[in-house]
């Protein structure tokens, strides 16, 4: 039986480098790349509905959980143009055919009642109340048209915690092993943040599973934050105000909640780069494989070429100052680098 192996970080720390790395592996196959598994942790996702269910929870409040679940994967299951889903080909062709499986695991009740969610007037509701209305009054009040709702299916789930996680386990492994588990070993990125690890042990086993959490120095995360995505057209995550940056960060980093499971590794993306050596043993290491397994050696993941993202904030003068800033408000975080480079900016990626 193989693993998960989930590389993951704080947005831009790199965790792609792990991705790389271990896909080079022998039996470790990374089939979509990069490509992140949001399902658990998204808004609406299985984390989401957890909390729901087992954190005040009451008579009506399941139901908006478990219909929210079920819209958010279904989105994820085929919704075009979403670059997070496509689980139909991502995952496996019958996801929605486990999830609707799983959800039915968790309903308890299906009350003939509605409540005021599902009054909520959406505009494929108007013509509907348009039309009951026009019924009633010109049949003078002996018509009357059934109250259009937004779904009529209530599901209601007063669920124990010991059960929740038994169903979501198996609704879990039923994922994992059309995705060929019990063959090789699957990298998932992004599956867990470092955020939500504190419930890694709810939901799998000591050997279930492999965490690389991967962090970066925030001096370079800015500036690729800033002037690398921004000149790319990419999304950028953090703020671009040097002084807003070390707040937001700082505070996401202090919201991580300790997590102990023997899975889980930390790892710094400059260690791969400037220690490539000793950082590739401890990962093998994590892994329970021998050195000779890695029969991909820099094939994906090249130290030389990465070397180019790193220490940016002396890459420029313009950079120096910011880095500065950050390097006083966030030194709990910077990376001790064994010599200064200067980086070839144009070399980034």
């Amino acid at each position: 039986m193989g693993k998960i192996i989930v590389p993951t970080g704080y947005m831009g720390s790199g965790s792609s480098a792990v991705t790389d790395l271990i896909s080079e592996i022998e039996g470790y196959d990374a089939d979509t790349g990069t490509f992140e598994y949001v399902f658990l942790h998204c808004p609406g996702g299985v984390f989401d509905l957890e909390d729901k269910l087992l954190s005040g929870n009451n008579a009506v409040r399941s139901d908006e959980a478990l219909h929210h679940f079920r819209k958010r994967m279904n989105q994820l299951y085929d919704k075009k143009y979403w670059w997070v889903g496509h689980y139909n080909e991502r995952l496996t062709p019958r996801f929605m055919e486990y999830t609707q499986e799983y959800i039915e695991s968790l309903v308890q009740y299906r009350p003939e009642y509605y409540w005021y969610y599902q009054e909520n007037a959406d505009a494929g509701m108007v013509c509907r109340l348009i039309w009951k209305k026009l019924v009633s009054t010109l049949s003078l009040g002996r018509l009357q048209v059934k109250k259009p709702l937004v779904y009529n299916d209530m599901m209601l789930s007063y669920i124990t915690p010991e059960e929740f996680y038994k169903n979501t386990r198996s609704y879990l492994k039923r994922l994992w092993t059309d995705l060929g588990i019990s063959e090789r070993n699957i990298i998932l990125d992004q599956l867990l943040l470092p955020f939500n690890l504190f419930r890694i042990d709810d939901y799998f086993g000591p050997e279930e599973i492999r965490v690389f959490v991967v962090e970066r120095d925030p001096r370079d995360v800015y500036i690729i934050n800033k002037y690398i995505w921004a000149r790319n057209h990419e999304p950028v995550p953090y703020p671009t105000d040097v002084d807003e940056f070390c707040k937001c960060y700082g505070s996401l980093r202090k919201m991580e909640k300790a997590a102990r499971h023997p899975g889980i590794m930390r790892i710094r993306f400059e260690d791969l780069v400037y220690h490539y050596e000793e950082a590739v043993g401890k990962i093998l290491e994590h892994l329970g494989e021998d050195k000779s397994r890695h029969t991909g050696r820099k094939t994906k993941f090249i130290p030389e070429a990465s070397i180019e993202n790193t220490q940016l904030y002396i890459s420029k003068p313009e950079f120096y100052e910011e880095g500065k800033v950050i390097e006083e408000r966030l030194e709990e975080y910077l990376y001790p680098f064994p010599y200064e480079r200067k980086a070839d900016y144009e070399k980034t990626f």
